[in-house]
């Protein structure tokens, strides 16, 4: 007990680490929210507890949003960092990582508008930038899954390779599994980006509450598993993942 709780005080004392914890929390709040509100109709103290934990959660994601208006250094710093990706080895990862990275610093400032418009702090339609920020966000999950993808190609045919001892195998396995579980993460938040979409496109507007949390809480918890493995992806260690 005294060390579940040592871990957690430590991970809500990094920036990252409370990121995900709120982010969890957030999705969480919706899931149970979404499902409470579902059975309005036979249980009104239900529906009064679904309702504050919607409340709730869409005001965890607003303090996500406030929060990730420090991150556009970060991001800048690890995109510099990264450069043209001359380290990789694969030509297609490194170019998917270069436009990954390439996505993802537009992201912010985007959001950044969208936020301020709805905080008329400056006179500008925020509809368009909240849309050009999920646009983004959704290439950048999409561009990250084919990354993924295409690691998990590479790994493969290392692995199938007859010299390799049992403990660089061992290892091998353990960065599929890794790169798997990036797959479901972005999955399930690429299933929420389209539904924040426009209506028309794809599933856009048709998740009820509760399974934009279940997607939500999914993601959030596959990026707790992997910091706590010390394998998440860029993400984890260059900025707070949006929305």
């Amino acid at each position: 007990m005294q060390r579940s709780l040592e871990s957690l005080v430590q991970l809500l004392e990094s920036y990252r680490g409370r990121d995900k914890v709120i982010r969890t929390v957030c999705y969480g709040s919706q899931l149970v929210g979404g499902v409470l509100s579902r059975g309005a109709e036979v249980d009104v103290r239900s529906q009064r507890l679904g309702k504050s934990l919607l409340l709730f959660s869409a005001q965890l994601s607003h303090c996500r949003t406030v929060l990730r208006l420090f991150d556009d250094l970060s991001m800048l710093a690890y995109s510099h960092s990264y450069g043209l990706g001359n380290g990789e080895e694969d030509a297609a990862v490194r170019w998917i990582s270069v436009l990954n990275n390439v996505a993802d610093q537009l992201y912010y400032p985007c959001e950044h508008i969208a936020w301020a418009a709805d905080a008329e702090l400056i006179r500008v339609k925020s509809d368009k930038w909240w849309l050009f920020s999920t646009v983004l966000w959704g290439t950048s999950l999409l561009l990250g899954i084919l990354r993924s993808l295409r690691v998990l190609l590479l790994l493969r045919k290392k692995l199938k390779k007859r010299h390799e001892g049992r403990n660089s195998r061992s290892q091998l396995r353990r960065q599929m599994r890794g790169e798997l579980l990036s797959i479901l993460s972005s999955m399930a938040d690429l299933s929420n980006a389209i539904h924040w979409m426009p209506p028309g496109f794809l599933w856009a507007g048709h998740f009820p509450n509760w399974l934009v949390g279940l997607m939500g809480t999914t993601s959030s918890l596959i990026g707790l598993i992997q910091m706590n493995a010390g394998s998440g992806d860029q993400s984890d260690t260059t900025q707070s993942s949006p929305e």
